[in-house]
């Protein structure tokens, strides 16, 4: 039997589209699938809600793997040090994976790349995660766009969504197969408590990606740019946590977003406006693969004197969905049962924590972090300074959200704050928004007694805007002075 191969999974979990799989399959050897949940000081810890989905989906990937004559070995600790005990362990003629982009992990892979070499198990990468390498699209002098416009312009004309590469319907399997830890034990599902209750829509893996693709292909996509900004509505792909995991891949729903023009189910408008949003993944990765680390770091470094406030109990009140705005409440609310927030409540959020409460943006991205079935260290980071005014193509600083505004323009008849507030369900639309601006009577009719059942706002508007603006002039004047 020829040496065999290792095929290491990471966030590729699927078995179509997977390129270091096929490369895996054209050596007509026996392949060990591997998984390797990493514990080292170069790869950032998963949140809890993203353990919560790993282990369902490393559930779903091993179940596919036993229909085809496989299995998939589990290890835990550091992949620099486990890959290579594992290949001298079998022999390994090869070993083979799909790259990432986050901060440092190039680096170590090629580290690792150069240690197998080094001991005859050839060490093979490929691009399973990206509609093309992130550090692909330069500018016409090579430098490394920071504007997304021009860069997806750029990257628009690189992108090759191929055919698509269907699983297989087996895997050769070795004579013996080498040591595994249960998944069980690995105790990635929350216990006391277990507060992933509301995570039930959630179908994780391969299968439950595909089906959340055509539903949004022949459904949502029809009106996906106006509709998708409207969270009262079903009218995103919530396709974040599958891509990030790599249940399904970013070309396979470039392909379903352009088969649904072909056939009519979508205008090209709409399936342009989603290919840019998948663009935009693409230009996070590009930006965090400069080096820095952009969940720690300004992309501004005139950020570093920005004179954030130390609000511990603002903080908290933030997270916990108790400011006394309905539509940041909601969306905290939302994030915290199901695992994920609309994107337009995101930036609404996001943009209250940074300048109505002067709360460093990392606050919010950490918090992010543990609670996103989808954190992506490059989107939500590069969201964060997105929003905060610090990062590339930044939102400026004085772009300051107004959560009242925004409620009434993007859930206006106040659905989206009755699911997720259901104290203020009863309130009537024109003040559901702002139910401090609600006479007495209202409020007593409906049954909200603010300061008891709902909290009074924890800041006014007006002068937490003024506020805001007034310390980005003291940054400027220090960053300049």
């Amino acid at each position: 039997m020829p040496a065999p191969v290792i095929l290491w999974f990471r966030r590729d979990l699927r078995l179509a589209d997977n390129p270091a799989l096929q490369a895996a399959l054209k050596l007509d050897a026996p392949i060990i699938p591997l998984f390797v949940l990493e514990e080292s000081a170069e790869v950032r810890p998963l949140g809890g809600a993203s353990l919560w989905w790993l282990d369902k989906s490393l559930a779903a990937l091993g179940a596919a793997l036993a229909a085809r004559g496989s299995r998939l070995v589990l290890r835990r600790g550091d992949a620099a040090r486990i890959l290579p005990a594992l290949a001298a362990e079998l022999g390994a003629s090869s070993v083979l994976w799909n790259g990432l982009f986050d901060p440092g992990l190039a680096e170590r892979d090629a580290r690792l790349a150069d240690a197998l070499n080094a001991q005859g198990a050839e060490a093979r990468r490929f691009n399973g995660a990206h509609l093309i390498q992130p550090d692909a699209v330069r500018t016409k002098t090579g430098g490394a766009f920071s504007v997304f416009t021009p860069f997806w312009r750029t990257a628009r004309q690189l992108v090759v969504p191929g055919a698509a590469q269907p699983a297989p319907d087996a895997l050769p399997a070795p004579a013996a197969w080498p040591a595994s830890d249960r998944l069980a034990d690995w105790g990635l599902h929350p216990t006391a408590p277990d507060w992933s209750s509301g995570f039930s829509d959630w179908t994780p893996g391969e299968a439950g990606a595909r089906a959340r693709l055509d539903s949004f292909v022949d459904g949502p996509l029809a009106t996906y740019s106006t509709d998708r900004d409207r969270p009262d509505r079903e009218g995103v792909s919530r396709l974040s946590p599958h891509l990030h995991f790599g249940e399904i891949s970013p070309k396979a729903c470039w392909r379903a977003a352009q088969a649904a023009v072909v056939r009519g189910a979508a205008p090209e408008s709409q399936a342009e406006k989603f290919l840019a949003e998948l663009g935009w993944r693409e230009f996070n990765s590009a930006i965090a693969g400069r080096g820095r680390d952009l969940a720690r770091e300004n992309f501004d470094v005139k950020f570093d004197a920005f004179p954030w406030r130390h609000a511990p109990e603002d903080l908290e009140a933030w997270r916990r969905g108790r400011t006394g705005y309905p539509m940041v409440d909601a969306g905290l609310r939302q994030l915290w049962t199901t695992g994920w927030m609309h994107n337009r409540v995101r930036m609404v959020v996001a943009s209250f924590l940074t300048k109505h409460l002067l709360i460093d943006w990392r606050e919010g991205e950490a918090w992010f972090w543990d609670t996103l079935v989808d954190a992506d260290h490059a989107s939500n980071a590069g969201n964060w300074q997105w929003t905060a005014g610090s990062g590339a193509d930044a939102s400026p600083y004085f772009r300051i959200f107004n959560p009242m505004a925004q409620g009434e323009k993007f859930d206006p008849d106040g659905a989206y704050v009755r699911r997720w507030v259901p104290e203020l369900a009863r309130l009537p639309a024109k003040v559901i928004h702002a139910p401090w601006t609600a006479d007495r009577a209202i409020l007593s009719a409906c049954g909200v007694t603010l300061g008891l059942t709902y909290p009074h706002p924890i800041v006014d508007h007006d002068g937490a805007r003024k506020r805001a603006l007034d310390a980005y002039q003291r940054m400027k004047a220090a960053a300049e002075g």
